[in-house]
């Protein structure tokens, strides 16, 4: 089924309003979309319309039904209406829930249950009676499911059916478990899951192999019932899914596209899930835009990337022809304008990124003094350092600067049991062959091997095994930055990291002072952090609240006037071309050198605990992320390079 275009208004965010919102634009979107320019904005929003609808049912006197969702989407939604119980007592008392979906088979007691997320993250901490919520019960003998799922549905009809839906949209456009090829009348039944669903979740798991392989969900045609549907969304890697959901048919390759025939759906998405809708991609083709510099540099890209004509061979009549001859009208000729973005991109690459000595630095981006500069590349994984900017990282070390590597978090969760065996093994048969005594030491080794022995799946290490896990990733993490040439390296195992699962805890005020004890000391010119923030509750984006938090803690300070901020991305993504304010090339011999340095996480290699859904190693991930961003420049017409990393400053 396809549906027509519709012309709706809706709202972009900027970080400039105070309700993380702002400006209107007329777009080709056929569900209305709020982008917010920080998923927290976007997550009180929804948070305080169901507190709305909440008080208004209290008022009434009836119960408020609500669907709800687990992943990291939701999280800050639980979390803000847990804040509001607490201090605008926001009452539960007449709250009836219903989960969209839960693993099969599962206990519920289990860490990956959803009956104990949504009791950890929702339903302990507020006065929500226990006999009001209900979730898919992971334990149903097979037999009887069919039977469970009807009286689920029969249960939410009985109850007058969900006032507010809440969803997340998984990265094939899941909606529930409602995995590609759903139908539109499909009610609560059990799914077999898709293996990018599974993939996307081995994380959580421990491996691949220990997702399950099934779950029960809620059917679409009981979440289209919804009186109310909300959808959240963070982060690049749902951007293509938003797009199709929200601008493509209406197609069971695609079940979140089912939505565009609900009466009362909306699409909360901050700015990089955002990234592919066209209002955001290519905002020229559907409204008036302020042709500033930035949104100039972004369409002349594009235009070349997608014409593939170099950006100096671009016409008048590709302007034209391309929606963009208000450009022309106000910034004079094709030409002009060509030379101008031609220069600003070259004005980007630079084989000194700590800056060129007693060189003219007027177009170059960054300083030439002081010469040699002290640097702190802040690394959330005992590994990020060198696979996110490997080659930058060894050229600040040739090029005589003083660089620290500050590893955030021990990554111990990252390393697999076998490993850890390995590494147990080694020291035991060490200190035994050398007679070496150290009870306490020897103690510690011994009890993480015995709970390894008869570790459950679902088990949590003990922090014996989380402490060799940490020690292995920590000689890892020493060997590369030998490697590359330096002794300056940092363990700050900020503490938010340490609790034997992917679900962290809040970051607290010791995180952050970690992380100010060490800018205070080195009293950096430069800093390089992770700017990748898909997940908004992941380790990177974490990491960098706390660096965030303590910059705002030191900007007073004299030292941190000369201090630049350059963020680098993961290997799953870079930065977009127009968005790049450095960009450090690479010979064959450096891509080479990068690789070799990234081959010293031995417990990173050969089959790693997070693959994901991309079953490359690191290594693969990051040379064709690097020599991408090079083959973009050359496309664009300038110089042809090997690879490229690239960085964006951050101001404060």
């Amino acid at each position: 089924m396809i549906t027509e275009p519709l012309m709706i208004q809706t709202q972009v965010a900027d970080n400039g309003m105070s309700n993380g919102m702002v400006g209107q634009a007329i777009t080709y979107e056929k569900i209305p979309t709020q982008i917010y320019a920080d998923s927290k904005d976007a997550s009180r929003a929804v948070a305080q319309e169901i507190a709305d609808l909440i008080r208004s049912k209290q008022k009434e006197g009836k119960n408020c039904i609500l669907g709800l969702a687990t992943g990291s989407s939701p999280k800050t939604v639980y979390a803000q209406l847990i804040k509001m119980h607490r201090e605008e007592g926001l009452s539960f008392r007449n709250v009836v829930s219903f989960n969209l979906d839960e693993y099969y088979p599962m206990q519920p007691d289990s860490i990956h249950s959803y009956v104990r997320f949504m009791r950890e993250q929702l339903f302990d901490h507020v006065d929500m009676p226990k006999e009001n919520y209900f979730i898919p019960d992971g334990t149903v003998p097979p037999a009887m499911i069919n039977d469970f799922a009807q009286r689920y549905d029969n249960k939410i009809n009985a109850m007058g059916g969900i006032d507010f839906q809440l969803l997340g949209i998984g990265g094939n456009g899941h909606i529930g478990f409602n995995e590609p090829g759903s139908l539109i009348n499909s009610r609560t039944r059990l799914m077999t899951l898709d293996h990018s669903t599974r993939a996307a979740t081995a994380m959580e798991f421990g491996g691949l192999h220990n997702v399950p392989k099934k779950a029960i969900t809620m059917g679409v045609s009981t979440i289209m019932n919804a009186k109310r549907v909300v959808l959240l969304a963070w982060g690049e890697r749902k951007a293509t899914m938003i797009r199709s959901s929200v601008e493509g048919p209406v197609t069971e390759l695609v079940p979140a596209s089912y939505l565009q025939a609900h009466p009362n759906v909306a699409f909360f998405v901050d700015v990089r899930a955002a990234s592919e809708l066209t209002r955001v991609k290519t905002p020229w083709l559907v409204d008036t835009v302020e042709w500033n510099n930035s949104m100039i540099k972004k369409a002349v890209t594009h235009l070349s990337l997608t014409l593939d004509k170099p950006i100096l061979k671009l016409t008048t009549k590709d302007y034209n022809d391309n929606g963009m001859s208000d450009m022309l009208a106000a910034h004079g000729s094709a030409y002009d304008i060509n030379i101008n973005v031609f220069n600003q991109l070259q004005h980007t690459i630079t084989g000194w990124p700590g800056g060129k000595p007693n060189a003219d630095d007027t177009y170059r981006p960054e300083r030439a003094h002081p010469a040699k500069k002290r640097v702190i590349l802040f690394s959330p994984h005992p590994d990020d350092d060198i696979i996110s900017m490997g080659g930058t990282f060894q050229r600040l070390v040739d090029q005589g600067h003083e660089v620290h590597v500050a590893y955030q978090t021990s990554g111990n969760i990252a390393v697999a049991d076998d490993e850890a065996f390995r590494f147990i093994d080694f020291v035991v048969d060490y200190n035994q062959r050398f007679q070496i005594e150290s009870p306490a030491a020897m103690k510690i080794f011994e009890d993480a091997k015995a709970f390894l022995k008869k570790k459950k799946d679902s088990e949590i290490d003990t922090p014996d095994v989380r402490y060799v896990k940490g020690l292995i990733r920590r000689g890892e993490a020493k060997a590369t930055c030998r490697f590359v040439g330096t002794e300056h390296f940092h363990f700050l195992d900020m503490p938010f990291y340490e609790t034997g699962t992917v679900q962290k805890k809040p970051i607290g005020t010791e995180d952050v002072k970690i992380i100010a004890e060490l800018i205070e000391k080195v009293k950096p010119h430069q800093i390089y952090a992770a700017g990748d923030f898909a997940d908004p509750h992941g380790t990177h984006k974490v990491c960098w609240d706390a660096i965030e938090g303590a910059l705002s803690q030191l900007k007073h300070k004299n030292f941190m006037k000369d201090c630049w901020v350059w963020l680098y991305r993961g290997a799953w993504a870079e930065w977009d071309i127009h968005e790049i304010e450095m960009a450090v090339p690479m010979s064959p011999d450096q891509v080479m050198k990068k690789r070799m340095g990234i081959f010293k996480h031995q417990s990173q290699k050969d089959g790693v605990v997070f693959q994901g859904d991309d079953s490359r190693e690191f290594w693969q991930r990051a040379e064709e992320r690097n020599s991408g961003t090079a083959h973009l420049y050359d496309q664009l017409g300038l110089a042809e390079y090997e690879a490229m990393e690239a960085f964006v400053r951050w101001h404060f």
